[in-house]
């Protein structure tokens, strides 16, 4: 039997406090993550402060993949921060209090840009800020400090304010092969066994077929 870390355990490493695989901290129901996607951070049990105005009655959800690598201090802005734009002012009066919370705008009206999704295998670096809506797809790279404002392709390298594609980690066709490969749905012994080609192996169609 292949030993590994345990994906349903807080900690990968019980010596290493400030990384957790963050399925296993998180509590609201409107956030989804799956397994060995990790959290570094000086407090990283508290992940879902870093998601920001996330209100039940909004309903959006913050989906994450596997495999993925989250750094310090990112923030997930969530639907509920969006303030309504087509009339003269943005201003959320309703949220004030006394005579002006009685002029809340029906839900249908208030901006809402869908669920924020990050597929699998992406690295956000640290201190990035995620707006609402947006889909960052398979195997992505976002640069530290970034603002994502849009989606971001498969196997792209994203940086700065707004983000944008600086270039693709590979070909398109070695792309669309590593899609269809999907390492991250492998079995803990196929992983294991290819985890150094997975990191350092040189990337060649042959090889992929091969995995695949």
């Amino acid at each position: 039997m292949t030993k590994v870390p345990d994906p349903n355990k807080i900690y990968p490493d019980e010596n290493v406090k400030s990384i957790v695989f963050l399925k296993n901290v998180v509590t609201n129901p409107n956030i989804e993550v799956g397994k060995y996607t990790y959290f570094s951070d000086e407090e990283p049990k508290k992940f879902e402060e870093h998601v920001t105005h996330h209100y039940d009655f909004i309903n959006d959800k913050l989906i994450i993949g596997k495999f993925c690598s989250i750094g310090a201090d990112v923030e997930f802005i969530m639907n509920g921060a969006n303030h309504l734009m087509k009339g003269i002012t943005p201003y959320p009066f309703y949220i004030m209090g006394d005579e002006w919370s009685g002029h809340l705008p029906e839900i249908g009206d208030l901006p809402n840009k869908g669920n924020t999704v990050i597929e699998n295998d992406v690295w956000i670096g640290q201190n990035v800020t995620i707006l609402p809506g947006v889909h960052v797809e398979n195997g992505a790279i976002i640069g530290a400090n970034s603002v994502v404002a849009s989606n971001v392709s498969a196997y792209s390298i994203v940086a700065g304010n707004p983000a944008k594609q600086i270039r693709k980690r590979f070909s398109d066709d070695i792309i669309a092969q590593l899609q269809d490969l999907a390492w991250w749905d492998k079995d803990v012994e196929w992983i294991t066994k290819n985890i150094d080609y997975l990191m350092t192996g040189k990337i060649t169609k042959e090889k992929i077929d091969e995995l695949n």
